[in-house]
């Protein structure tokens, strides 16, 4: 996966609470390979109509949001069903961090282990903010991963905790399976020792 520091551009603001993953990733997009049409897949039927074109007036189909890189959401943003999809959809579209207030538990982990860096932060300071943003259109912000803090709009910094394994993977562009393969060679060394102490369980 690819690799986060500190993220800065274009923030939207989705002001609205319990955006689920059903929204996100509609199920019928569950078993799409992943690839770039995820850009489209992101909140697709809030995006667009049924015959295909977008609806003008939602935000992520309107400039510079097109361009986002960091969303600012309402409380419990990717609650539902635990699909990977909806981060899919996320990154794929260009979006990299997600700030609210709270996380669907699955998605919370899922964006951890895909790139996507979710950032908790108390619903005062994200109600202050989405505000910001929408009163300064195609407003930035920066997600410093290093140093822990998100700074808005008008350049205070807030600091948020994120748990020191999953900084170090995704500081390092490292999922679960690729950082534990880089134990490979003591795995190695471990199981071959086993194997000589304790060989009938080798049989």
């Amino acid at each position: 996966m690819e690799a986060f520091s500190v993220l800065s551009g274009i923030a939207v603001p989705l002001a609205e609470a319990n955006i689920d993953t059903n929204q996100i990733c509609p199920t019928r997009f569950n078993k799409v390979p992943r690839g770039p049409r995820f850009a489209q897949i992101l909140l697709h039927d809030r995006r667009f109509n049924a015959d295909g074109s977008e609806k003008p007036d939602f935000i992520l189909n309107q400039e510079p949001y097109r361009k986002a890189v960091i969303a600012v959401a309402g409380r419990n943003f990717g609650v539902g069903s635990s699909r990977e999809t909806a981060v899919f959809g996320l990154i794929t579209f260009g979006i990299r961090s997600v700030i609210a207030p709270n996380f669907g538990d699955i998605f919370f982990s899922n964006s951890l282990k895909n790139g996507l860096l979710p950032v908790r932060l108390p619903a005062a300071t994200v109600e202050t903010l989405t505000r910001q943003l929408q009163e300064q259109r195609g407003a930035q912000m920066t997600v410093d991963l290093p140093n822990q803090t998100v700074t808005g709009p008008d350049g205070k910094a807030y600091h948020f905790d994120i748990e020191p394994l999953s900084k170090k993977r995704l500081l390092r562009g490292l999922d679960e399976i690729a950082h534990t393969q880089e134990y490979a060679d003591a795995i190695g060394r471990f199981e071959g020792s086993h194997a000589k102490t304790f060989p009938w369980l080798e049989a």
